[in-house]
């Protein structure tokens, strides 16, 4: 296998500048993204657990490897990255199989993180995770497919007493163990990424903006960040709507909530024509 047009655009994407990659969580939210122009799209864990009526995490792999499939098939002249969350394996040699596999969907890029899931332990041991990054990097390297491998540090998420100097520690190690971007979310402020950026070493640097942190992209650009990504956000937002407009019509009788709707006569145009250049 040799890497395809869309893993050269997004390798190509990380050489320099600072792009957004939004994170769509069906086909109508990834096709929609898309004709706002975006370069490169990727997948959310938690948006594709609320379709299904489930919680972030809660996704069998090989439902989840059926929607990234599906993500990919999408938008196919675009890259899609892929949240793989941890691999769905505790091994290293259950990382590496599980990594084929996701390759073998035609994404350009996948990501593998090293909260275990569990409460009670949160993160893999250091050595650990870092043998699971080098194994999802030699398994990628063996397809020869030339995905992109970015390595998360779920410091700042699972709570971590020293999360910032932690995700440093750790970032460093997943460099050296091979992988080709660094992402530790949860990182929020200008000296936070500051931190995260130079821990990199000169590798390109995912940011996800799950909020608004008064910073916009010109300035993750000037602090040295490569990638932004909006997680689960886009998702989340759609769900706030929905929720606030249902607690209205339950507590109060009023549909005030509806107020912001987005017209159909913005999206029904839209998805006309889409789906007419798909055909």
């Amino acid at each position: 296998m040799s890497s395809s047009p869309q893993v050269d655009a997004f390798r190509a994407l990380h050489e320099s500048g600072c792009f957004v990659m939004p994170n769509p969580w069906d086909l109508g939210s990834a096709r929609w993204l898309r004709g706002q122009g975006f370069k490169a799209l990727a997948t959310t864990s938690a948006g594709f657990a609320f379709t299904q009526g489930r919680a972030d995490q809660d996704v069998p792999r090989d439902m989840m490897l059926a929607h990234i499939a599906e993500m990919v098939k999408a938008v196919p002249d675009l890259p899609v990255n892929a949240d793989f969350e941890n691999g769905y394996a505790d091994t290293p040699d259950g990382v590496a199989a599980n990594v084929k596999l996701c390759v073998a969907t035609g994404v350009a890029g996948l990501s593998v993180e090293d909260a275990t899931g569990r409460e009670d332990d949160p993160l893999y041991p250091f050595e650990l995770a870092v043998d699971r990054v080098r194994a999802a990097r030699k398994a990628i390297d063996e397809t020869g497919s030339g995905v992109v491998l970015t390595a998360r540090a779920e410091c700042f998420l699972t709570g971590h007493p020293e999360a910032q100097a932690e995700s440093v520690r750790r970032l460093e190690a997943y460099r050296e163990a091979g992988a080709d971007v660094l992402y530790a979310p949860g990182v929020r402020s200008a000296e936070q990424i500051a931190a995260i950026v130079a821990a990199a070493g000169g590798k390109p640097v995912n940011v996800v903006v799950f909020a608004d942190f008064g910073l916009s992209v010109a300035d993750f650009e000037a602090l040295g960040v490569r990638r932004l990504s909006t997680g689960a956000a886009s998702a989340r937002s759609a769900w706030a709507g929905f929720v606030e407009s249902t607690r209205l019509i339950v507590e109060g009788g009023s549909f005030a909530g509806f107020a912001g709707n987005a017209p159909s006569r913005r999206l029904d145009p839209f998805f006309r024509e889409d789906l007419k250049a798909r055909s």
